[in-house]
């Protein structure tokens, strides 16, 4: 299932040792290379602050009740997981960021984004228009297929918001990254779950 990152941020983290909550998600990791969700920051009385990191390798499951780990034990520091410790050293976060077509025009920024819950990947940005086009479009939902290039500072997307909105399913996401710290990802193909939103805005 698709779920809103605002959502994901606060979802109970289940020890399935004891049947209990030992945490909450905090904050959340991605890999800015292929927008997979790496690992997620926890909170809680249970939680050390020094070893808070959870892999989502770690992950035994997602319910209603919350994400199902095995116990207090998976959670590790920030330097314990190579690969993690680098991405978070990069302070990519996709809130925020600046949306542009690749003909250099303003679609807005990021407000939110949608994760799906069994590969644990971005499938969607939420981005909320300009002042001056909001009147038509307060809000727009890009698929992660039109996503050609992303920086530290900004998004780019293949085309128009009127186009995005109306593309073609057969459309790939071909990464494109230009951090040189980033190592390319082959194509992704997205994985196939129900979305929260309306077809028409996908």
């Amino acid at each position: 299932m698709l779920l809103y990152s605002s959502k994901l941020r606060g979802t109970p983290i289940i020890s399935f040792q004891t049947n209990a909550p030992v945490g909450q998600v905090a904050d959340i990791v991605i890999d800015p290379d292929n927008l997979h969700i790496i690992a997620l920051r926890a909170s809680g009385p249970l939680i050390n602050r020094s070893a808070n990191i959870l892999s989502i390798s770690s992950i035994r499951g997602y319910s209603s009740y919350g994400i199902v780990i095995d116990s207090v034990d998976e959670f590790v520091a920030d330097d314990d997981i190579i690969h993690v410790s680098e991405i978070l050293a990069l302070n990519f976060d996709l809130i925020g960021l600046k949306v542009e077509s690749k003909q250099g025009h303003n679609i807005g920024r990021v407000i939110d984004y949608t994760v799906d819950t069994e590969s644990y990947i971005v499938q969607q940005i939420i981005v909320k228009r300009p002042l001056i086009k909001s009147l038509s479009d307060p809000v727009l939902t890009i698929h992660r297929k039109e996503i050609v290039e992303i920086t530290d500072y900004k998004i780019i997307v293949k085309d128009e918001a009127k186009t995005i909105k109306a593309r073609s399913e057969k459309e790939d996401f071909v990464p494109n990254f230009v951090n040189p710290f980033r190592k390319s990802e082959p194509n992704l193909a997205p994985a196939d779950s129900q979305t929260p939103v309306d077809k028409d805005t996908v």
